[in-house]
């Protein structure tokens, strides 16, 4: 009988190895098309397992939301971001809205709340309520605080504005909107100047000009201006400090021709 083969031990070690090399490889071949129909074919149709919102603390997330038309069961292929941008840009309350999808279940809305830069006082329903508004002139909150969390009483009134049945979305008129734009300039750089008057009063010479009365918190002595800019509001507020504090009997400033002249007490017509 012939003899049994014996294979030699040297030359089974590396036929071994290479049986564990074959039998990883197709455990590694296994998981990683595993891990694809997961991340490719089923994660994307889930909903969403983190959904975040930035820039904005002045609405509940649910609310937003809700706006959005985002809900439990939201998924990666079922949300269109530009229809989320457009719903929300459709509040008055946001001034910009950016939405990200991120592969495979993660959703990223960024927003950013309109800022008021003033108030004006309105009739609604038989109460007098602060109506806010932003540098665009968009009135976005009526009565309470601003998206930021900014109450009323703490923004320059700005009074002469004709506010009649106002709503969330109205926009001022295009005229006053430069003044609006200097207002949150000077709220930027030097709030405190804007602290020192009570009241901005628009007052129309026509259609499309106009021309402001302020009135300074501590003094008598209203400031007529052609227009407002950081420069000339603390230059004049020096002013009324220096003729208040000589009991002149100066009821207005007037700065308007770029030369100041002062009227007084019994010659003013208010």
């Amino acid at each position: 009988m012939a003899e049994e083969y014996m294979i030699p031990e040297e030359a089974a070690a590396p036929l071994k190895l290479e049986k564990i090399l074959k039998l990883f490889i197709a455990v590694a071949i296994v998981c990683l098309a595993g891990e694809l129909v997961w991340l490719l074919g089923i994660s994307p149709f889930r909903p969403f397992s983190r959904i975040d919102i930035n820039g904005f603390e002045g609405n509940e997330r649910n609310r937003i939301l809700s706006y959005a038309g985002v809900n439990a069961s939201s998924s990666f292929f079922s949300t269109d971001a530009r229809i989320i941008e457009k719903a929300l840009l459709s509040l008055p309350y946001f001034e910009s809205v950016r939405v990200f999808k991120h592969f495979p279940d993660r959703l990223q809305i960024a927003i950013e709340g309109r800022r008021a830069v003033a108030s004006a006082l309105s009739t609604v329903n038989g109460r007098t309520v602060p109506v806010l508004f932003d540098s665009q002139g968009v009135i976005f909150m009526i009565g309470g605080n601003d998206a930021n969390g900014t109450p009323s009483r703490m923004l320059p009134v700005v009074s002469g504005l004709v506010l009649e049945d106002p709503f969330p979305g109205m926009r001022l008129p295009g005229l006053f909107i430069p003044l609006f734009r200097e207002i949150e300039k000077i709220g930027n750089s030097a709030p405190e100047l804007l602290a020192a008057i009570s009241e901005i009063r628009i007052n129309r010479k026509s259609s499309n000009s106009y021309d402001l009365i302020l009135y300074p918190v501590h003094r008598r002595i209203k400031v007529r201006l052609s227009e407002l800019n950081e420069d000339l509001l603390r230059y004049t507020l020096l002013m009324v400090d220096v003729l208040a504090s000589n009991e002149s009997g100066i009821d207005s400033l007037d700065f308007r021709s770029g030369i100041a002249s002062y009227i007084p007490k019994e010659a003013s017509s208010e």
